[in-house]
């Protein structure tokens, strides 16, 4: 008879949890392994290349679910086997500090990113992101793709930043929204929208897009990365997957990627 895999195990876990089924959690066995890590799906290139480093300093190795921080959030809530969540906001982060979810000890701000306005990168399009800036007349009859603009941070951020400019009205009704930003970021990369707001890294991760500007930093919330363990982890590893994160050798990867290094090391 076929074994299940600890990963099999987690995505099993995760789809049943999405539909209210109840699943016991890992056997106790698991506590010695990697830890289970939910993360902003922003952050699958850079944290796949540190988790991939850790392993061969520590022999150990995270088991990585990456999905918009909402979705995350309401899978750990609901009781999913999380060890460490990593948020692309705050306000996530803080819906489960509030509700006992986290241990606050554990929590710091990773990394930090921007905010961009990017195009396939064969377009004939530019942009100069200014207050007012002509944003729906170089949509034309397609849409602007973002990720969820009510729950996913990349969303929040974007609408915050149209809002702040004065472009959110003229755009609001053609708004072609994606369950996390890399999705939206694929609605560009593959053509399917002329136009999209994605994270600085997010871009740079893509060669089919380019970026056409940047979003002032005065339009939005600071984009951070909170970090923390969850409150009901028992994994040993758990806390030196987190240490390891605030080296250096862990922050030049992050660096790499396009993120802003937020820790001193």
């Amino acid at each position: 008879m076929k074994i299940a895999t600890r990963r099999e195990l987690l995505r099993a876990l995760v789809a049943a949890l999405a539909i209210g089924v109840v699943i016991l959690p890992f056997p106790a066995s698991a506590e010695d392994k990697g830890p289970v890590v939910f993360a902003a799906a922003s952050l699958k290139d850079a944290l796949d290349a540190v988790n991939t480093e850790w392993k061969k300093e520590s022999s150990k190795q995270a088991l990585i679910s990456y999905a918009a921080s909402s979705t995350l959030t309401k899978q750990i809530e609901q009781g999913a086997p999380a060890d460490i969540f990593v948020s692309a906001d705050e306000d996530w982060m803080d819906y489960l500090a509030t509700r006992k979810l986290i241990k606050p000890e554990t929590r710091f701000d990773l990394v930090g990113n921007k905010l961009v306005l990017i195009a396939p990168k064969d377009s004939k399009l530019t942009a100069t992101i200014a207050s007012g800036f002509p944003l729906a007349s170089l949509l034309g009859d397609a849409h602007l793709a973002m990720a969820d603009t009510a729950s996913v941070p990349a969303g929040k951020y974007g609408k915050a930043s149209l809002e702040k400019l004065g472009v959110w009205d003229a755009v609001k009704d053609r708004i072609a929204q994606a369950e996390n930003v890399r999705a939206a970021l694929a609605l560009v990369s593959r053509g399917e929208a002329p136009l999209g707001i994605v994270y600085a890294t997010d871009a740079k991760a893509d060669p089919n897009v380019k970026v056409l500007d940047t979003f002032p930093e005065s339009t939005h919330a600071p984009i951070l990365y909170p970090i923390a363990i969850t409150a009901s982890s028992t994994n040993r590893q758990a806390p030196a997957f987190l240490a390891y994160l605030k080296t250096a050798a862990a922050q030049s990867v992050f660096e790499a990627q396009g993120f802003k290094v937020l820790l001193n090391y």
